[in-house]
């Protein structure tokens, strides 16, 4: 199983739009996909669930990792695509500095990978600190939405930063690249910003697809659906269907293979 952290240095820059969809776009191509809330906002199952507050969930796990994961995994309208809610421990993230709880999230993604889910797209809480740190210290792979706003470009470097120095904790972790979310390709502002961020980084660690941003997305949250499935959604939902080919590409070739057996 491929393990998927999409992290940033700041919220508000899209990560959980991005997982839910790209959650989706693997599921609708037959691979199988656990999408996995560690955000302690809870913002995966929110917008999915409106009784996520009710369901136990990864924190849950991490607190008593006795609990069955079977009991925590919430299977989807797809037979490909299922999820884990934060949980009702959602407080417990602040019990510990970063790899007070890497054993336990090692666990939980063995756990997931011995269900037979090809990969784990795990939507995180901003920084990278904590279980997030210990999350990304325990994933294959990373990919990083990043608004296309000026101020929220200053903040990529320091999360490169942060990335090299968990390295050292988990020597496999690819950096997939930065994703360009929130588009507005009619604001001057917008391609500024997305104009610098190409000029921070080296072409090969910026991905293609670009996210726009567009009211579709408030209307699939507010009806508990990836926007692929709304009606006028395929437009959107090609574009996912993009991320996820390049993040396939991206993927070392055994990894790919293995999500693409799905």
């Amino acid at each position: 199983m491929i393990n998927l952290a999409v992290s940033s240095q700041k919220g508000g820059v899209g990560k959980t739009t991005v997982s839910i969809n790209l959650a989706h776009a693997f599921a609708r191509a037959g691979v199988r996909t656990l999408l996995v809330d560690t955000d302690p906002q809870g913002s995966v199952g929110l917008s999915l669930t409106r009784q996520s507050r009710l369901l136990s969930g990864f924190y849950d796990f991490l607190q008593d990792p006795g609990i069955p994961l079977d009991r925590l995994i919430v299977p989807t309208r797809m037979e490909t695509l299922a999820l884990v809610a934060s949980g009702q421990a959602s407080d417990y993230e602040a019990g510990g500095g970063m790899g007070a709880h890497l054993a336990r999230v090692r666990a939980f993604l063995r756990g997931a990978a011995a269900r037979g889910f090809d990969i784990c797209i795990i939507d995180t809480a901003a920084g990278l600190f904590g279980a997030t740190g210990d999350v990304i210290a325990s994933s294959d792979a990373i990919m990083i939405p990043q608004q296309a706003e000026p101020l929220g470009i200053r903040s990529v470097p320091k999360l490169l930063e942060g990335l090299n120095r968990l390295r050292i904790m988990n020597p496999r972790l690819t950096v997939l690249g930065v994703c360009l979310t929130m588009v507005q390709h009619e604001l001057a502002e917008s391609a500024q910003a997305a104009a610098a961020l190409r000029q921070l980084l080296p072409a090969e660690m910026l991905f293609q697809t670009q996210v726009p941003r567009d009211p579709l997305f408030v209307r699939a949250s507010a009806r508990g659906l990836p926007v692929g499935a709304l009606e006028g959604g395929a437009g959107v939902q090609a574009v996912f269907d993009s991320l996820r080919a390049e993040i396939e590409v991206k993927l070392q070739p055994g990894a790919s293979s293995r999500a693409n057996a799905g």
